[in-house]
């Protein structure tokens, strides 16, 4: 095992840090394929740029914090069809807020005005999303699709977070025997087989207006409180000795990423507590798992882009929807973090419904979870 530490930076290479890169495969590429499909993407660019920035951020944190595509702007985009541009518009946009939230302080502001039960709420919410999520995945190829999901939540329930037969790896083999089995074409593999670099961009004005307008909206909302806020918890959580991880921190990486990749053609990306839940549940506790995972999205843009949708069928639906299941399960137990305030509690409940219930429900949730808190808590003490 390979590991470099220094003042609680950590990188290590192990097979859990391996198990665990596949933590959040489940949420991130069926989001990217959509979009490479339905808004015309470059697969390349794309899978690059998604790729640089696993690194660099594994490299700046040294813990399994991987980077995700944007949810709401993906949703966006995908049910749409918007252009490339509108979303790299978007990007730089949602970059230019979250580096002025991050210069001023305004984020740590933020952070000390939410309620611990709005950002469990947050996590709630998210969690049980992806639960549905994986639902989806598992019931959407028949029986056999089922079966498939059946056996590999089996998998994941027998073995645990056992260290040595880690079971997001056997998943993950047994999904590319699967492929095989089911006829992956290796012949379309090796002809599609070439190097790609990422193309260059540059969004208009009218880009960056109507995408702020139609896109970033939307999503600023969920990018203060998942992204940022509710991470910065999360690393609480898991690394209690990292409290050098501040939301101000994660919105400056945040920020440099977005003002970056609109102009290589990546997606918009930022932090996110599922992201870091799924590689810590699955056996990561070092910045290698998405180092690794980077790597795995890199090989794929640089080499297999043009055949990118016949190389991604070693990770079937049905494999990925297991692994985002217990995703989603281990955001949704932070709930138990508040069971001992009963104002927490059904505060956290009320946003994670409204999260899972409504449309903006992130924004709708933050501001009436924190109203129904103060007037719980003032009626409380008043009683």
């Amino acid at each position: 095992m390979a590991t470099t530490r220094e003042r609680g930076w950590a990188i290590a290479f192990n097979r859990n840090e391996l198990a665990g890169a596949f933590g959040d495969i489940g949420t991130d590429l069926p989001l990217i394929l959509a979009m490479v499909a339905i808004n015309g993407l470059d697969a390349t660019s794309v899978f690059v740029m998604f790729a640089v920035f696993q690194i660099l951020t594994a490299l700046r944190y040294g813990l399994p914090m991987p980077v995700q595509p944007l949810k709401a702007m993906a949703a966006l985009m995908i049910t749409t069809g918007a252009s490339p541009g509108l979303l790299f518009g978007a990007g730089l946009v949602v970059g230019a807020t979250m580096l002025v939230l991050s210069l001023t302080g305004t984020i740590d502001r933020i952070n000390a005005l939410l309620p611990a039960g709005v950002v469990r709420g947050i996590q709630f919410g998210l969690g049980m999303s992806l639960i549905l999520v994986a639902f989806t995945f598992m019931l959407g190829e028949g029986t056999m699709g089922l079966i498939v999901a059946f056996v590999g939540v089996l998998v994941i329930l027998i073995l645990g977070r056992s260290s040595r037969f880690p079971p997001a790896l056997l998943l993950i083999a047994g999904g590319a025997l699967l492929a095989v089995y089911r006829g992956l074409d290796a012949a379309l593999l090796l002809d599609g087989i070439g190097i790609g670099l990422p193309k260059l961009s540059l969004p208009t004005m009218d880009n960056i207006i109507q995408g702020g307008l139609q896109l970033a909206i939307p999503q600023i909302p969920l990018s203060i409180t998942n992204s940022i806020i509710a991470t910065t918890f999360l690393v609480t959580d898991l690394f209690p000795g990292r409290r050098d991880i501040t939301p101000r921190k994660i919105s400056m990486t945040y920020a440099l990423m977005n003002l970056t990749s609109p102009f290589l053609s990546g997606v918009p990306v930022c932090h996110g507590s599922g992201g870091l839940a799924g590689h810590h549940r699955f056996g990561a506790r070092t910045g290698g798992s998405v180092i690794i995972y980077g790597l795995i999205f890199l090989i794929l843009g640089l080499f297999f882009g043009r055949v990118i949708f016949e190389a991604v069928k070693v990770f079937p639906f049905p494999i990925l929807g297991a692994l985002l299941f217990f995703e989603g399960f281990a955001l949704t137990k932070l709930i138990m973090k508040v069971k001992k305030s009963s104002v927490d509690l059904v505060v956290a409940l009320l946003v994670g419904f409204l999260i899972i219930g409504l449309p903006y429900g992130y924004a709708i949730g933050i501001v009436g979870g924190t109203v129904v808190y103060h007037l719980l808590r003032r009626r409380k003490i008043s009683l």
